[in-house]
């Protein structure tokens, strides 16, 4: 789950980093009243949304008056903001930063992550900061440090020496700046994080270092145990029909294809798309209803794949193993009665209780045509769209 940079850095300054004096708006009165009661002659405005490149979409402006503060937070307030990590459709700004500017001096980088090579949370660090991470490993990858963080969040006083002298920082300044790394490590592995990024962390002409950006993911898996990070979910920042689908604990992602697929377990999943890839279609989405889909869920499902335009049939492929393929049958004839399917349906059930599934199937008198494992339905579904093209 992503987050916005004013709830990182919220997290950040909870666990000891220094961050600018900021105020989130989400209308031109409380901006007026930001600028006032901040006492803001000058800032930095950026829009909040769950995407980087914000600057180069025009997100983000320099203001030197009270004027342009407020003038900035007019044109970002509802902008759209589109570029590859967005995708074509975008995302919109419903909140704007306004933010202290602070002097800067050097810019640096510091992130964790997860590192599956070596199972462990790892810290990055460069003293190239301003640039995507992936473009300093690229270019100069010299300029890049890994460091182990402890399963407890600690890093080493050692592993901080490292830090300060890899970022040639000395006397206060390195004592600030360890203090921070520590900080951020032990915040990445409290929040159950996947990503905690400052990019750029900065230093100030009088030796302050400050966090002036920040990003922060959380594993979605881990929402259970954080309840206070989970309330940052922001629905509007992703497509409509995946923020249904997590209203109903559905797994949905939209694809640029013209086959619906709804499948129980994320490697099924998987696998049918590369079958009807392989059989010349193209999936419109990965969806999985998980191992316990009933009504509800198959029919929200259906009605997550039908909110796109360009699916002209559906796969319905069902592994029982903990479901039983009765259930799935049953919930597939009631999903398909209740919206009045009209596009192509082809159904593949293996499994537990089999027989009595298709049977269910069968005796609906419904135009479900049902397979004969998985490439027999590959097959009918691409010839099924095909017909419908």
């Amino acid at each position: 789950m992503n987050t916005h940079e004013y709830q990182a850095k919220a997290i950040l300054e909870k666990y000891g980093v220094k961050v600018p004096p900021s105020r989130v708006v989400t209308s031109m009165d409380e901006a007026r009243k930001a600028v006032e009661e901040m006492n803001f002659d000058q800032a930095v405005v950026k829009v909040q949304v769950h995407a980087g490149g914000r600057g180069k979409a025009g997100g983000v402006k320099l203001a030197k008056s009270r004027d342009e503060i407020l003038e900035h937070t007019k044109n970002m307030l509802g902008m759209k903001i589109v570029n590859n990590q967005t995708g074509p459709e975008g995302v919109v700004s419903h909140k704007v930063m306004i933010a202290e500017l602070t002097d800067i001096s050097k810019e640096y980088y510091v992130g964790a992550i997860i590192d599956r090579h070596s199972a462990s949370a790892s810290l990055i660090i460069s003293p190239e900061g301003g640039m995507e991470i992936e473009e300093i490993a690229e270019t100069m990858p010299e300029r890049i440090k890994t460091l182990r963080i402890g399963n407890d969040g600690s890093l080493k006083g050692y592993q901080l020496l490292q830090v300060a002298k890899f970022m040639g920082w000395k006397g206060d300044t390195a004592k600030q700046g360890k203090k921070m790394v520590a900080a951020l490590a032990k915040a990445f592995i409290e929040t159950d994080a996947s990503l905690l990024e400052i990019n750029p962390l900065v230093e100030t002409p009088d030796g302050e270092i400050i966090a002036v950006d920040a990003k922060l993911s959380i594993d979605p898996n881990a929402l259970f145990r954080q309840k206070e990070l989970s309330s940052y979910y922001d629905e509007t920042q992703i497509p409509s029909n995946e923020a249904q689908a997590n209203k109903h604990d559905l797994a949905y992602i939209a694809l640029d294809g013209d086959i619906g697929c709804m499948v129980n377990g994320a490697g099924l999943a998987m696998s049918t798309m590369d079958i009807i890839q392989y059989a010349g279609g193209k999936p419109a989405n990965f969806l999985d209803v998980g191992g316990s889909a009933d009504v509800e869920k198959v029919t929200e499902g259906f009605k997550i794949i039908l909110s796109d335009p360009n699916v002209k049939a559906i796969l319905v492929n069902i592994f029982g193993g903990i479901m039983n393929c009765a259930t799935i049958g049953t919930a597939v004839v009631a999903a398909v009665k209740e919206l009045g399917l009209q596009v192509p349906l082809v159904v593949r059930m293996e499994g537990t209780n089999v027989e009595k599934g298709k049977e269910i199937l069968a005796e609906s008198n419904l135009n479900i045509n049902v397979a004969d494992g998985l490439a027999d339905a590959a097959e009918k579904v691409v010839e099924a769209r095909n017909q419908q093209a």
